[in-house]
């Protein structure tokens, strides 16, 4: 199709990095098309909103903005897609102003829709609804080229299985369903072709890559993408620590392009809240899982997320979060009270958490992740100083990038260096930042 003059798009996007992708990809099929996309703070033509509802929050922020870029522009194509209009279809709709709301199945509808929207020259007097079944849902074939600074999120599973007591997300996304291995190395090919130095694989449940495929999971894509040509590090996306099993582990300790840093979904510490939470370990599982990759892969590192105050969370459940957090040596942990979202079956269980005493576990909680992460880097300073760090971003006369195990690390520079490799020698740290100097300038 083509336009009879240029249009601008603003794309917003809430939630997660699948989201992000998802988003990236609506953009490059809009490029296509000769659609310019501008910044959504900007006024445009149309403004595209990929929203997510995994909390009460998330849904308050996706109607806000949507009503705001109506305010803007009432005249702007509006289309909303992602979780929240995916499980609230006519409440999204019934916001004046709104032309299409688009469903989880085929976001990439979207861009369809906007071109015809600007053929036709003027907004819906009515929204279009596209959303379908989402259990029914295949995975919706869709792939990137483009990449922000050094690094790209690759979208490899949608979907989720797990039924957690707390998350509405499997009745947004559905059921597990994987990229195609082809197509996957097809386009991580492409994005190392174009200069990306370092790939994330990302799912809503990453670790269920291949579940439905039959003959391939994730540690045989991970051993295939090894083997392109150019490839630099590849990180994983959030994983169940149900899926850090020997079999695994093995099979992933000798690859050259895994970064040796793993971000595990913990959601608690306690075995009864993991059990309320209806995870599908305990916390000795969890802690095996750690000690399982120290060993086989050396100077691993790890991040994680923590949910306190869950309904019925005792202050002795808090206690053994917090010894866990403690024993487990994170590298960063990711802390949030917990949330009530209706519709999910925590919402209605007995003795919710006072939001006071939510934010007084998180504050003491954030005091014992920050504890452990100043102790780790600076034995990181004075253990292993000299490092390779990939560079991503130039401010001020300072160069940032991350090393393979995620360490934040910061250099004074005269020169931009993103997307660059150079040896750095650690000097110390603040408890969030390394900070050295670059080896050819000592």
């Amino acid at each position: 199709m083509s336009l009879n003059k240029e249009y601008t798009a603003g794309i917003y996007t809430l939630g997660c990095k699948v989201n992000q992708y998802e988003s990236e990809a609506i953009a490059e099929e809009l490029e296509k098309h000769g659609i310019r996309i501008a910044p959504p703070s900007s006024v445009c033509d149309a403004y595209i909103i990929n929203t997510c509802t995994v909390t009460a929050e998330s849904d308050r922020k996706a109607r806000q903005f949507i009503r705001r870029v109506i305010s803007k522009n009432p005249s702007a194509y509006v289309i909303v897609t992602g979780c929240l209009a995916q499980t609230s279809p006519e409440a999204v709709g019934a916001i004046d102003g709104v032309d299409a709301v688009i469903g989880n199945s085929e976001k990439l509808l979207s861009a369809k829709v906007l071109l015809a929207l600007f053929e036709k020259g003027e907004k819906n007097a009515a929204p279009q609804i596209f959303v379908d079944d989402i259990d029914e849902a295949g995975f919706e074939g869709m792939a990137i080229t483009k990449f922000d600074r050094t690094r790209a999120y690759v979208k490899i599973e949608d979907g989720c299985e797990n039924k957690c007591t707390y998350c509405i997300i499997p009745y947004a996304r559905g059921k597990v369903r994987s990229k195609d291995p082809d197509e996957l190395l097809y386009e991580v090919r492409a994005l190392v072709r174009g200069g990306c130095r370092e790939i994330v694989l990302t799912g809503i449940e990453t670790a269920s890559y291949g579940k439905d495929l039959g003959g391939v999971d994730l540690a045989d894509i991970l051993c295939r993408i090894d083997k392109i040509e150019g490839i630099g590090r590849v990180r994983l996306g959030s994983l169940d620590p149900s899926l850090i099993r020997p079999d695994f582990v093995k099979k992933i300790a000798s690859l050259s392009c895994l970064a040796p840093h793993f971000h595990l979904s913990l959601q608690s510490g306690s075995d009864k809240v993991l059990a309320l939470m209806k995870r599908k370990y305990n916390s000795r599982m969890a802690m095996n899982a750690i000690n399982l990759l120290r060993e086989y892969i050396p100077d691993v590192k790890f991040t994680t997320d923590v949910i306190v105050g869950f309904p019925e969370e005792s202050e002795e459940d808090f206690f053994d979060t917090a010894r866990f957090v403690a024993e487990a040596g994170f590298l960063m942990v990711h802390i949030f009270p917990y949330s009530k979202r209706e519709g999910t079956p925590a919402a209605k269980m007995q003795c919710q958490i006072p939001n006071e005493e939510k934010s007084r576990r998180l504050h003491a909680l954030e005091k014992i992740a920050a504890e452990s992460r100043l102790s780790l880097l600076e034995r990181e300073v004075a253990e292993r100083p000299c490092r390779e760090v990939l560079f991503e971003t130039y401010s001020d006369g300072y160069a940032h990038g991350h090393t393979d195990d995620f360490l934040e690390v910061s250099v004074k520079s005269g020169t931009p260096l993103r997307s660059e490799t150079r040896r750095v020698r650690l000097e110390h740290t603040d408890g969030k930042v390394c900070f050295g100097v670059l080896e050819e300038n000592i």
